[in-house]
């Protein structure tokens, strides 16, 4: 009479039981495996890794900034990023989720100060001049400001089919085969537009670390 109860315990148990340690081993194993892809020039692995983890980068972001529109752009910020930097990543110092969610946290508050930085601006001189050491510098806040301004016309003057699957797939988190279904392609013209598009973008972006 107990057994079927025991049993349907344990069944219920091993089905609400959180991920072992295994298996986030080898999620990180697989975002590694991207990151040295994209360190190779390889664009599709930067489309890899964002599927797998742009959910929880642009979650961070926005529960920082509380604003759809610039957690937006500091994503896609964030994979420009990884783009740039991806040789330089290294194991030692973090897995890769906390390397990404690190880049999405530093450049989320440096968005954040230079929301901040503007709003004080338009307070009284008294007000301004009493502001805490700990706000940004004003050449770190031109930097900023120049940085969005470039991502902005950036998205811009690409193509509109590129753009639109770069929106659809950074700022509507759609997969590359989501976005196929959606707009009605083939996966490969997809996948063709979107390297095409980060391709310009990453010229047009490579200028912010010179």
């Amino acid at each position: 009479m107990t057994e079927p109860g025991n049993q349907a315990v344990q069944t219920g148990g091993n089905a609400s039981a959180p991920p072992d340690r295994t298996e986030l081993r080898a999620k990180e194993q697989l975002l590694l495996e991207h990151i040295r892809q994209i360190a190779t020039g390889d664009q599709a692995a930067l489309g890899r890794l964002y599927d797998a983890t742009n959910r929880l980068v642009f979650g961070l972001i926005l529960r920082i900034l509380n604003d759809t529109g610039a957690a937006e752009e500091v994503t896609l910020e964030v994979y420009m990023q990884v783009w740039r930097q991806a040789a330089d990543y290294d194991i030692r110092r973090g897995t890769p989720s906390a390397w990404l969610l690190m880049m999405a946290r530093s450049r989320a508050i440096d968005r954040f100060r230079a929301g901040d930085q503007e709003r004080r601006r338009a307070e009284a001189l008294d007000t301004v001049t009493a502001r805490s050491t700990n706000d940004i510098s004003p050449e770190e806040q031109a930097s900023e400001t120049e940085r969005r301004r470039m991502v902005q016309t950036a998205l811009a003057e690409l193509p509109p089919e590129q753009r639109q699957v770069i929106e659809l797939a950074y700022f509507g988190g759609l997969s590359h085969s989501e976005i196929s279904e959606k707009l009605s392609q083939p996966l490969g013209t997809v996948k063709t537009r979107i390297r095409l598009a980060m391709n310009r973008l990453r010229d047009a972006l490579k200028l912010l670390d010179e």
